[in-house]
């Protein structure tokens, strides 16, 4: 599938475990995810096998809410547009653009008390 054909849709859902291991055995005994290991941190799974793709990572059980709550990520085809629309519309960049394997993203709060993500290749 093309990404640049899902500017803006709901793209990739993110998880935080305490565990990535325990997360990995869990959802692939339990519900039969595929996954790939990006490092002891990160565990991605994919559309295929759970209906869309996603991801676990290290985090600290107990953490603030807001780092507990699945992040639901966005594609861009023009991510500094998109950025730029955000904070014009009154959102906020509250995670700068950052670099990972496959690409770049950034995180931004609605003003609503919503987190999500947007990233691009």
């Amino acid at each position: 599938m093309d990404n640049a054909a899902q500017h803006h849709a709901i793209n990739y859902i993110e998880f935080s475990a305490s565990d990535v291991g325990r997360a990995k055995e869990f959802y692939g005994s339990v519900f039969g995810w595929k996954f790939q290991d990006w490092g002891a941190e990160y565990v991605g799974f994919d559309r295929e096998s759970a209906g869309i793709d996603g991801g676990f990572r290290l985090g600290e059980e107990g953490e603030a809410p807001d780092g507990c709550a699945p992040l639901v990520v966005l594609y861009s085809r023009d991510l500094k547009a998109t950025e730029l629309a955000i904070t014009a519309a009154g959102g906020s960049i509250v995670v700068p653009t950052f670099e990972f394997p496959g690409g770049r993203r950034f995180h931004f709060s609605d003003g609503l008390g919503n987190v999500l993500a947007v990233w691009s290749e």
